[in-house]
């Protein structure tokens, strides 16, 4: 074999070496910037709980079953995504979401408070369900990345460890920043057209790029005005005696 074919050799092996952990990075970068909206979704939502504990543990149980969801979509990805009623449904949860908020009354320095629950087992299933709408968009994302099911079914994994991870961030966050939970809903509401354009017209959706990006900005937005810092205190005390 010449010095030639055996650089080419390892080259080529190098390559296929680093290609599971490459693309499982790329993977979990995506699960990790695709989960803000979700996880702000999930924490408005968890929100409409009492106290601190039943928060917890919706978030904590409804996002069991949603990784139960989401490995079944994942599976059965290659027949679902032949359905454009999925995506459609999915699309309408999430801007019927986006509805319930913005319509709901506004209550001053809480602004809206679409989401109240008397028990957590009510919004058990609005946590599972919400992951799965966003779902439909993200293993969309990661079967154009990987190719190997055992490596989608990891990041996404990953992913919901990630999203319980900042979704509890958020509870906390939606108390201190005053435009966060609004900037919050007008990413879901994005995604929930990203959604319904693809049922209507594929050639319309806009690039995954400018997604992050308008998302990125509306982020940045949501963070730019804090509450002040005894008001803060005071709604957090006040969560945790009831």
């Amino acid at each position: 074999m010449s010095m030639f074919d055996f650089d080419l050799l390892f080259n080529s092996s190098f390559a296929v070496v680093l290609k599971i952990p490459l693309t499982l990075l790329v993977l979990i970068a995506l699960e990790a910037v695709l989960s803000a909206d979700n996880a702000i979704a999930l924490a408005a939502i968890a929100q409409g709980l009492p106290n601190p504990d039943q928060q917890r543990r919706a978030l904590n149980a409804g996002l069991v079953i949603a990784y139960v969801l989401r490995v079944l979509l994942i599976i059965s990805a290659s027949f679902v995504l032949q359905y454009w009623q999925f995506e459609l449904a999915g699309a309408l949860y999430l801007l019927w979401l986006v509805g319930s908020y913005f319509l709901s009354p506004d209550e001053g320095e809480n602004h809206h408070k679409a989401f109240e629950f008397s028990s957590f087992w009510q919004a058990i299933p609005l946590i599972a369900f919400t992951d799965l709408a966003f779902s439909l968009d993200s293993v969309t994302t990661a079967i154009a990345v990987a190719d190997q099911l055992w490596l989608i079914i990891v990041g996404g994994t990953i992913g919901v460890i990630a999203l319980r991870f900042l979704a509890g961030l958020f509870i906390r966050w939606l108390e201190i920043f005053t435009r966060l939970k609004d900037a919050g809903f007008i990413t879901v509401g994005l995604v929930g057209l990203r959604l319904l354009l693809r049922v209507i017209n594929p050639e319309l959706v806009p690039p995954q790029l400018l997604m992050i990006v308008i998302i990125g900005l509306l982020f940045a937005w949501g963070f730019s005005e804090r509450r002040p810092s005894e008001l803060v205190e005071e709604i957090v005390h006040s969560g945790e005696q009831k």
